[in-house]
C-alpha cells in the first residue's frame, strides 16, 4: 500500500501505543514510521542496560545541547531513543504519572478532558501492576508495573534520614498524592524492560490492518492547502512518499517532532525563512517552551555501607552480578536508573512538593562519560520539577538528518538558582545531620559543605547537572496564539494533522514523562477512535 488511513511518525512511547489501539479497528490500516532500528540490541532487555544503549548511536539519537551558561558553558549529551519503542526503550524504567494538581492546571488552561480525574482512567487502562488494581491502579493492561527487585541498606538509610526531618515514608507515588520517600516502581516484566514495543507493539505487529517502516527516516510533511496529505521519508538514502486518506499522526517525541514541523514549513517565519523552506504557516511556538528536568548530583562517600563502585571495580563480583541476574532475575542489572524516589517541598508554605529525589547507590564524575568512583559513595540526585526556565528546538537546516539545535537556559531565572540552593541545603541536611548516616561517616565530595552561599551554590551544583531526559511542551496544548494544538491533539489552523506525544504537554509533569507520555497516547487513540465512529 502506498496510501493509509493514518501515518504515525515515530514507534515510540506514544507511537507504539497509538499502532496498537488504532488497529484494533480492522478497516483502519496503520503506517508506523521509525527512524530507528529494530529493539533487537539485547542491553535494550537488560534494564540495567541503558548505560549500553544511551549515547551508542545505533539506539540514541546522541543529540547535543548548545553550550549552557547554568551548566557552567558545558555542552552536554541529550539522549532520545532511536528504535522500536523510543525512549522507552533506553531510558531508566521509572514509572511516575505526576500529581493530579499537575493535570487539575492543564485543565484550568481551558484544556477540556486533562484533569486528573479525566486521565486516571487511561493510565489505569495502559497499566499491569504487581500489585494488583485498586481506585488508583490496573491490571492486563499491555504496561507491566513491578516493585523493584532489589534493596540496598544504604537507600534504606536514606529513608530513615529523610523521615527524621519530616519527610514521611510513601509506598506508593502514583496516586496523585505523592509526597515522601520510598522506592520506585518500574516498567519491566519478569526482571525484563517493558518499553513501549514489548507491551504495546510486540503482541499486534502481525495485524494484516498495520505496517512498520524500520529505519525510515522522516525528511518532511506534505501539505496541500493546509492540509496534511503525505509523508516523505529516506530509505536507504531513496526518497519514499506516502499518502494518507484521514490523518497523519506525528510522534517522533518532544525534539523530533518540532524538528520536523519546522522542516515542513510550519514554525517562526523568519527562522524557516534563514533555512530555506518554504513557510506553510507562521507559528512561532513550534519548538518554544521547552522544559525539562535538571537533576543536580550531589555526592556523599560513606564507609561500611555498600555500595555499587566497589561491585563496578570488582571482577568477581561483577561476575556474580551477572549470574544473579541470568539465573534468578535479581540484583543491580535489574534496577532503573534510580532505586529511590522522594518528593518533598522546598519550603513549607508550598501546596504540593517541588522536589523529586532520585537516589543511586553510587557514583561518578561525569554521568555517561566516566567510571564509577573507586570509594563507597552514592549519589542523592535532586531536582526541581516544577522548572521556570525554557528552552527551545531550532532547525538547523532544511535537512531533518542534521541535528536541530537544542537550547536549555538551565538555571536561567532567580526562582531556578534559588530552589536549586535549597535543594542541595535539604540533601546535605538528610545526610550529614541525621543520626540514621552518622555511623557511616558521611563527607560531602561534592558540591563541599566549605560552599553555603545560595546563589555560589546554583554555580557550583550547575558544573555537575545533568538532564533527567524529560523534555515537553515544544508544541503545547491550548487555546491560545502561542498553543500549537488544541485539547484534541490537532494542530490550530491545519487539517489532517494530530501530534501525540509529550511535546503537546501544556506544562511539565512533578516527575518522570514516560508514563504521562503513554496516557497521552491512550487517551489521544480514543479520541481518533471516537471521530472514526461520528
Amino acid at each position: 500500500m502506498d496510501t493509509f488511513d493514518y501515518i504515525i511518525i515515530g514507534a515510540g512511547s506514544a507511537g507504539c501505543v497509538l499502532a496498537n489501539r488504532l488497529t484494533t479497528n480492522p478497516k483502519i490500516n496503520v503506517l508506523l514510521i521509525e527512524a530507528g532500528g529494530k529493539d533487537t540490541n539485547p542491553w535494550i532487555h537488560i534494564p540495567g542496560g541503558y548505560f549500553k544503549t544511551m549515547h551508542n548511536p545505533k539506539t540514541d539519537w546522541c543529540f547535543k545541547i548548545q553550550s549552557d551558561p547554568g551548566l557552567g558553558g558545558r555542552e552536554m549529551n541529550y539522549p532520545r531513543g532511536k528504535t522500536l519503542g523510543g525512549s522507552s526503550s533506553i531510558n531508566g524504567l521509572l514509572y511516575i504519572r505526576g500529581q493530579s494538581q499537575d493535570y487539575n492546571y492543564w485543565r484550568q488552561l481551558g484544556n477540556v478532558g486533562w484533569s486528573w480525574e479525566d486521565v486516571l482512567p487511561y493510565f489505569m487502562k495502559s497499566e499491569d501492576n504487581q500489585r494488583g488494581t485498586n481506585e488508583f491502579h490496573g491490571v492486563g493492561g499491555p504496561l507491566s508495573v513491578e516493585d523493584m527487585r532489589v534493596k540496598m541498606k544504604v537507600l534504606d538509610t536514606f529513608i530513615d534520614a529523610a523521615e527524621e526531618f519530616g519527610f514521611p515514608h510513601q509506598s506508593d507515588f502514583n496516586t496523585g498524592e505523592n509526597e515522601g520517600i520510598g522506592y520506585f516502581q518500574v516498567t519491566q516484566r519478569n526482571g525484563f524492560r517493558c518499553s513501549t514495543a514489548v507491551g504495546y507493539l510486540n503482541p499486534i505487529k502481525n495485524r494484516k490492518n498495520l505496517k512498520i517502516i524500520t529505519k525510515a527516516h522522516v525528511k518532511n510533511i506534505e501539505f496541500e492547502n493546509n492540509k496534511a496529505v503525505a509523508v516523505n521519508y529516506w530509505s536507504n538514502n531513496k526518497l519514499i512518499k506516502i499518502k494518507t486518506n484521514i490523518e497523519i499522526i506525528l510522534s517522533a517525541g518532544s525534539i523530533g517532532s518540532p524538528h520536523i514541523l519546522q522542516a515542513s514549513g510550519i514554525g517562526p517565519g523568519e527562522l524557516l525563512k534563514k533555512n530555506n523552506v518554504e513557510v506553510i504557516k507562521d507559528q512561532s511556538a513550534v519548538g518554544k517552551n521547552l522544559q525539562d528536568h535538571l537533576m543536580l548530583r550531589p555526592v556523599y562517600k560513606i564507609k561500611n555501607l555498600k555500595t555499587l563502585n566497589e561491585v563496578y571495580h570488582s571482577f568477581i563480583k561483577k561476575f556474580f552480578t551477572g549470574i544473579n541476574y541470568f539465573i534468578l532475575r535479581k540484583g543491580p542489572l535489574t534496577m532503573g536508573a534510580s532505586h529511590l524516589c522522594g518528593f518533598i517541598k522546598s519550603d513549607e508554605y508550598l501546596e504540593a512538593p517541588n522536589l523529586q529525589f532520585h537516589v543511586s547507590p553510587m557514583s561518578t564524575d561525569t554521568l555517561g562519560k566516566s567510571t564509577l568512583h573507586k570509594f563507597p559513595a552514592f549519589t542523592p540526585t535532586v531536582c526541581n520539577i516544577k522548572p521556570t526556565s525554557k528552552g527551545k528546538v531550532e532547525l538547523n537546516g532544511a535537512d531533518t538528518r542534521v541535528d536541530p539545535h537544542i537550547t536549555m537556559n538551565y538555571l536561567s531565572t532567580p526562582d531556578d538558582r534559588e530552589v536549586a540552593a535549597k535543594a542541595i541545603k535539604i540533601t546535605r541536611k538528610i545526610v550529614m545531620e541525621s543520626n540514621a548516616f552518622k555511623p557511616y561517616e558521611p563527607s560531602e565530595l561534592r558540591p563541599g559543605l566549605d560552599i553555603t552561599d545560595n546563589e555560589q551554590l546554583a554555580i557550583e551544583a550547575g558544573k555537575f547537572a545533568n538532564t533527567v531526559f524529560h523534555p515537553v511542551s515544544t508544541c503545547r496544548m491550548g487555546n491560545d496564539d502561542n498553543a500549537v494544538v488544541n485539547d484534541k491533539l490537532i494542530t490550530h489552523g491545519l487539517e489532517g494533522l494530530r501530534i501525540v506525544d509529550a511535546s503537546v504537554m501544556p506544562h511539565i509533569t512533578s516527575g518522570n514523562t514516560n508514563a504521562p507520555t503513554i496516557m497521552i497516547a491512550e487517551k489521544a487513540a480514543d479520541m481518533i477512535l471516537a471521530d472514526q465512529k461520528n
